[in-house]
């Protein structure tokens, strides 16, 4: 994202929320958002870091916001200063979220992994996440069932 000539690029959305070229963009759109990857914040701030506390404000702007929980081989990678699977600084930061924001979170593996050269992980450990950032059985259906239908295919609930 670009704000203006000379501006850094970054790869990361959170620093970028209220930046006054994006907000307003985002603002304008009338129809639900996704955000992918949480916006790929740095996990390894925690739940109460930087990046997750700008996600949370951007959350709390609209109330058709909705978020992937996903990656945590990209957002916990060892090449990307992480520890890798199994993910520690991605299940401590991402749980809490998804408790505060149980009503407008999605869950995905990202497979087949596009873009990932290196750290390509374990599909199996991703679904070993689930229970790690969604721990009640109500959360799990949330995340997986309820949440997609109501965001992809509200007239079938109808």
């Amino acid at each position: 994202l670009e704000e203006a000539e000379g501006a850094k690029r970054s790869s990361s959305l959170p620093e970028n929320y209220e930046s006054d070229l994006l907000r307003p963009f985002m603002d304008a759109i009338p129809v639900p958002l996704v955000i992918d990857h949480m916006g790929r914040p740095d996990v390894r701030q925690g739940h109460d870091g930087a990046d997750m506390k700008a996600f949370r404000r951007f959350l709390d702007s609209r109330d058709d916001i909705w978020f992937k929980a996903t990656c945590p081989d990209r957002l916990d990678a060892i090449k990307e200063g992480g520890a890798g699977d199994p993910w520690n600084a991605f299940a401590d930061a991402v749980a809490p979220l998804v408790a505060d924001y149980q009503d407008r979170v999605l869950w995905g593996t990202d497979w087949p992994h596009p873009n990932m050269d290196t750290e390509i992980p374990d599909d199996g450990h991703l679904v070993d996440m689930i229970p790690r950032i969604a721990p009640t059985e109500a959360l799990q259906k949330k995340l997986l069932i309820d949440n997609p239908m109501r965001l992809y295919w509200p007239e079938e609930l109808a």
